[in-house]
């Protein structure tokens, strides 16, 4: 009975939590899109304010790379939540927040109530859309209503 508790598991459970995992995450990256992209408190300036950001990191071709986050963040956070292109998506959005882990929380350690915050959501985030590139999105997605066969 132990085990079963412990490891047991069914089909829709899986699916469940896949669903409530991409939603949750794919929304959560929707709103650092938006901010990139001017509409929200943190960052009124936009894409221009990000890649001031960037340039003063001496990130190479900054205008270019803060428009490739950004749509990767805010298109990509979309298609990620409706399940479609998903692995592709996923490792995108992977490599986005590996890079974003590696650079702009550089220097402030692990934890992200460090001064400066540190890479531990980036990281976290990075971890967890590699994992939706090893298991795809799961039954409840639009990839697997149209691709399914």
């Amino acid at each position: 009975m132990l085990e079963t508790i412990l490891l047991g598991h069914s089909d829709w459970m899986l699916q469940l939590a896949l669903f409530v995992v991409r939603v949750a995450l794919g929304c959560c990256i929707i709103v650092h899109g938006l901010g990139k992209l001017g509409f929200h408190p943190t960052n009124p300036g936009g894409v221009k304010a990000f890649s001031g950001w960037l340039a003063s990191m001496n990130i190479p071709y900054p205008l270019l790379n803060a428009w490739i986050a950004t749509i990767i963040e805010f298109g990509g956070g979309i298609l990620f939540t409706l399940g479609l292109g998903t692995r592709f998506v996923a490792f995108a959005l992977m490599v986005n927040m590996f890079i974003a882990a590696s650079t702009g929380h550089k220097g402030g350690g692990y934890l992200i109530l460090n001064n400066p915050p540190g890479a531990e959501y980036a990281i976290n985030l990075t971890v967890l859309f590699g994992m939706f590139v090893l298991t795809g999105p799961g039954a409840l997605s639009l990839d697997y209503l149209l691709f399914a066969a």
